[in-house]
């Protein structure tokens, strides 16, 4: 077993991986300077390990190894990878880190597969945590024409495919889209994205392959691009995730690295049991976001002088009710856990799924009253150059006082902006709306996990039918 320090794990970046960063090759992802806040942020992964050990850091008799690698066994597992998810979360400003991600997929391969599949599985796993591997996920497919499966798109590789196979390895084509931190991890695990026919055989495939594997290509989004003053900025400065559209062209994996070769019976229940996990996580990492916004709430009507109006009280009532239910759902998720498939732990499906609705569902509404709280200084406000010419200053501490000295007042309004308006606000909202799954996709799961027929016969009881 093994824990490696942020510097070994920054350091293990430098390879030959393929990264197309603007229409240009990156040299060395490790030393790309638009890159390293990235991975400054991901490195908290690996830095938890001596701040918060007791979370962290996880022995079963063979030595220490990270607990994200933990397999749940049992109801307190599953509560305390929500406390360490929680954990690391809070020490990226609410923000999901990275191996949070690659543990959800091995808990789902290990929960869901069986026969060689499942060998293979427990392999990589074992290889995973006596390497302190960061891992990145590649789920999502680019899907062409949503309206039909893959053995009927125009282009059959707009589903990830098996293109060969021989004794040794199979060789796989396409692409997956919306791959976090893929520019910043050691290896990637393929799963399938939907339920599969027989017809889909070819593309019922799943494996795990080094980020420098030939044939494979990341092109890493430059949302988030460039280089944001603190003072204006503050979360966005210091905090940031690599996303990829990651190409498979003709990608030969060898057979000892591959879970799923043409099942396509099992593509679906993977694709779900990597679902009931990274669901879990997307509910525990969201709790220091939603605790964000509480306190900047009360920050900012203290700011503005209007902390004490009946209707300023309120909407902050509104966010802590917001914020303790989604939290409230996310601790009865874990107390409500249920031994799945191969003896690991299973989340409650049911409040995962509530949980991560009501957040989805309510985010844009919370932000909405944020700004409401903040006013137009928000978009008006002066700048970090402004700030820092003495004589602009001079003005800006006259007349842009509130509740609280005008610097207060003003980092408290930039930090506003950068939770819901900016370019970080901006990727915050989509990731409420499409990350770890849609509202539609949530919804599905609720009310294939509620218990109906309980009501139905307790109703049935009562008038006597």
């Amino acid at each position: 077993m093994g824990i490696r320090t942020p510097q070994q794990y920054w350091d293990g970046l430098r390879d030959g991986r393929t990264v197309i960063y603007q229409g240009q090759r990156v040299t060395s992802a490790a030393d790309f300077d638009e890159f390293v806040p990235a991975i400054k942020h991901s490195s908290l992964a690996y830095e938890i390990s001596s701040t918060h050990p007791d979370l962290a850091v996880a022995d079963d008799g063979n030595g220490p190894y990270t607990a994200f690698y933990k397999l749940p066994r049992t109801a307190d597992d599953i509560v305390n990878r929500g406390k360490l998810i929680e954990a690391v979360s809070r020490m990226g400003a609410g923000t999901i880190v990275l191996k949070e991600v690659g543990s959800d997929a091995l808990f789902g391969l290990l929960r869901a597969l069986d026969g060689p599949g499942l060998e293979n599985a427990r392999a990589f796993y074992d290889h995973c945590c006596a390497n302190d591997v960061a891992l990145a996920v590649a789920q999502s497919d680019v899907k062409g024409n949503r309206s039909l499966p893959p053995h009927k798109q125009a282009d059959p590789d707009l589903y990830l495919r098996i293109v060969a196979e021989d004794a040794d390895s199979i060789t796989v084509r396409g692409a997956k889209v919306h791959t976090s931190f893929s520019a910043n991890a050691d290896e990637l695990i393929v799963l399938p994205t939907r339920a599969m026919s027989a017809a889909d055989a070819d593309w019922a495939v799943s494996f795990a392959i080094p980020m420098d594997t030939e044939g494979l290509s990341l092109y890493v989004s430059p949302y988030l691009h460039g280089n944001p003053d603190p003072f204006e900025h503050p979360i966005s400065s210091k905090h940031k995730l690599l996303e990829s559209l990651t190409v498979f062209d003709d990608v030969r994996v060898p057979k000892d690295r591959v879970f799923l070769n043409k099942k396509p019976e099992t593509a679906g229940p993977l694709a779900i049991a990597f679902v009931d996990y990274h669901r879990f996580t997307a509910i525990n990492y969201k709790l220091p976001l939603l605790d964000i916004l509480v306190g900047t709430a009360k920050l900012v009507a203290d700011a503005n002088g209007i902390s004490a109006a009946g209707h300023v009280k309120s909407k902050i009532t509104e966010l802590v009710t917001y914020a303790e239910t989604v939290r409230g759902l996310a601790e009865l998720s874990g107390l409500r856990s249920q031994p799945g498939g191969n003896d690991i732990q299973l989340p409650d499906p049911l409040a995962v799924n509530m949980a991560k609705y009501h957040f989805a569902h309510g985010f844009h509404q919370a932000t909405a009253t944020l700004l409401d709280l903040a006013g137009g200084l928000v978009a008006t406000g002066p700048g970090a150059q402004d700030w820092a010419d003495p004589d602009t200053r001079k003005v800006l501490e006259k007349y842009l006082a509130g509740g609280v000295p005008a610097e207060q007042r003003l980092r408290v309004l930039n930090l506003v902006g950068d939770l819901c308006t900016g370019a970080w606000g901006g990727y915050q909202s989509v990731l409420a709306t499409h990350a770890e799954g849609s509202l539609e996709a949530e919804k599905t799961q609720i009310a294939r996990s509620y218990d109906s027929e309980r009501a139905v016969r307790y109703v049935s009881d009562l008038i006597g039918i």
